[in-house]
């Protein structure tokens, strides 16, 4: 409820601001057509129900900055989080004195301030500097709104598609508000030129009276008194309940790398790893959403709280296991083990669901490996670029052919190829989407070699081994070369058979397992008893001279959807 309020405050606010940009950008017009609408929007937000909802989301978004203030144990975050918070609170001291010159003197005390030709006399003839502070507090607020934005829209699946359109807007509309404003401010400062126009604009639209402006004045600075008040009584109570918390005693986080933390009781994980330097994924600013900063924790079960219903729910839609929790909702009461299950780079789109396989699992798959046949002495005979150019069309046409069946490219190696089949749908349509698969890159590349018949001076040519078992599955690698492949001996297996393509004069070889297990008959191939070095048993392979007399399968590739 309170992750609840606090986003639907701020989305209140920030619909204001925004109304506010638009209204400033009118100034690129005219000075006269930001009166105009300022009356319009005006109506909106002064109106009863506009008023509430304004003042409220303040009351609520103030309040429960200071909460979130008061339950952080630790002010060690990352730069983007301390951003915020900071420009947050900067906020109501910067606008304080805005509000309460031209509402409240408005609504309270007779004056007739706001509208813009008189608050863009003020800000550029009377008093540039309350111009450039009013400015500054609208990009501030600006800011602090495209920071909490980012980190909750960035949690949503559609987000990267949407990510440039959203940063357009961020950048375009505080520019255009910007130069509307100062364009504004610039017919102001021209008519202002005029005599008698300034008298004229103070009678049409007068201040409140002498001894109410001064009320309104002290008013300001009491204010914010109020405000630096609550700020420093927040902080104030956290020195005093860290003092508190070390009469308790002191805890120990123990991580993989045998290093051992000690904080203090109430600490979370995430917080103490941030105070420790220890690099910890957090993708929502540790608020609970985004899942990044699970971990595997070992000790008493006493030493672990219970999780409550709001980290639950987000531990169920990642189907993590019961040894799993968020680090930021962690606050442990006794020492505990503790070991981050994704890398400190996790993307948002690590928080979701994932298939079980990417974890490491035992798998029956099936595995394709396909090479082009004397690639090498074709490159020699031609400059880097049109190497490059080739290896691309052609791994793009097999990449196509691959996915399109059903499977998964796993790497690409040189001029050669590794697909993965039936991670998700089983073994048997595995097979049969891998065999989809071969029929479909050799009609791919008949048309590579047509395309490129001027270019080539012999025709490409492939060879494709395809074999089925168990084999372990999972993402594998470091830092940014992470990626989901196969190990095991069914994969050493079917590089193999592509190897066996040369002995064979022929474009496929299949162990019989996968025409087996598809349910396929390949009628007149021909079948061969093999050894396979590292294999005692000998295995029955079947060879196609060309992959496209293939017969269709039926049911190879999955439904657009489900691929998607």
């Amino acid at each position: 409820m309170i992750r609840r309020l606090r986003l639907g405050s701020g989305i209140v606010m920030f619909l204001y601001v925004t109304t506010h940009f638009v209204n400033h950008s009118l100034g690129l017009v005219s000075v006269e057509t930001m009166d105009a609408a300022l009356i319009r929007i005006y109506k909106v937000w002064a109106s009863k129900p506009g008023a509430i909802a304004l003042y409220g989301a303040f009351s609520i978004h103030y309040s429960l900055a200071l909460w979130a203030l008061w339950q952080r144990r630790s002010l060690i975050m990352p730069p983007a989080e301390a951003v915020q918070l900071i420009l947050g609170f900067s906020i109501p001291f910067l606008l304080t004195e805005h509000v309460l010159q031209t509402r409240v003197a408005d609504t309270f005390y007779g004056a007739d301030y706001g509208y813009y030709v008189s608050l863009l006399y003020g800000f550029f003839v009377v008093s540039p500097l309350k111009g450039a502070l009013q400015l500054t507090v609208l990009l501030v607020a600006w800011v602090h709104a495209m920071i909490g934005l980012r980190f909750w829209l960035r949690l949503k699946p559609w987000y990267p598609r949407w990510q440039p359109w959203l940063f357009a807007f961020a950048i375009l509309m505080p520019t255009l508000a910007v130069l509307g404003f100062f364009e504004g401010g610039r017919q102001v400062m021209y008519m202002a030129a005029e005599p008698g126009w300034a008298a004229q604009m103070q009678h049409a639209h007068p201040k409140a009276a002498p001894v109410d402006a001064a009320f309104i004045d002290e008013l300001v600075v009491w204010v914010r008194y109020g405000f630096l008040a609550a700020l420093l009584g927040v902080l104030l109570a956290r020195v005093l309940r860290r003092q508190w918390q070390r009469r308790r005693g002191i805890l120990r986080l123990t991580y993989p790398t045998g290093r051992i933390v000690e904080i203090l009781p109430g600490l979370s994980v995430l917080e103490a790893s941030r105070m420790a330097g220890i690099p910890h994924a957090s993708v929502c600013g540790g608020r609970g959403r985004c899942s990044t900063c699970r971990i595997r924790v070992a000790g008493e079960v006493s030493a672990m709280p219970p999780a409550l219903p709001d980290e639950m729910k987000v531990l169920e839609r990642v189907g993590a296991a019961p040894d799993v929790r968020l680090a930021c909702q962690l606050r442990p009461t006794g020492d505990l083990r503790v070991t981050p299950l994704l890398p400190a780079t996790a993307q948002a789109r690590d928080g979701f669901r994932r298939p079980s396989y990417l974890h490491g699992s035992e798998r029956e798959i099936a595995i394709l490996f396909a090479d082009l046949r004397a690639f090498t002495k074709l490159s020699e005979q031609k400059l880097p670029y049109d190497v490059v150019f080739l290896l691309n069309r052609y791994f793009a046409e097999m990449g196509h052919a691959i996915e399109e069946a059903g499977g998964r490219i796993d790497k690409f190696i040189g001029d050669g190829v590794m697909a993965l089949f039936g991670l998700d749908r089983g073994v048997e349509a595995g097979c049969r989407e891998a065999l989809a698969a071969a029929k479909a890159m050799a009609e791919r590349l008949d048309h590579l070699n047509q395309s490129l018949a001027h270019d080539l001076p012999e025709k490409l040519r492939i060879g494709i081994g395809i074999h089925t078992g168990p084999a372990i599955v999972g993402e594998m690698g470091f830092g940014r070369a992470v990626s989901v492949t196969a190990v095991g001996d069914s994969v050493n297996t079917a590089s193999r058979l592509e190897g066996l393509t040369k002995t064979y004069a022929s474009e496929l070889v299949v162990s019989e397992a996968v025409v087996r297990r598809a349910g396929v008959d390949l009628g007149d191939a021909e079948r061969h008893e093999i050894e396979i070095r590292g294999r005692v048993e000998r295995m029955t392979v079947l060879t196609v001279g060309n992959a496209r007399l293939l017969p269709a399968i039926a049911g190879s590739a999955p439904p657009r959807a489900a691929a998607e």
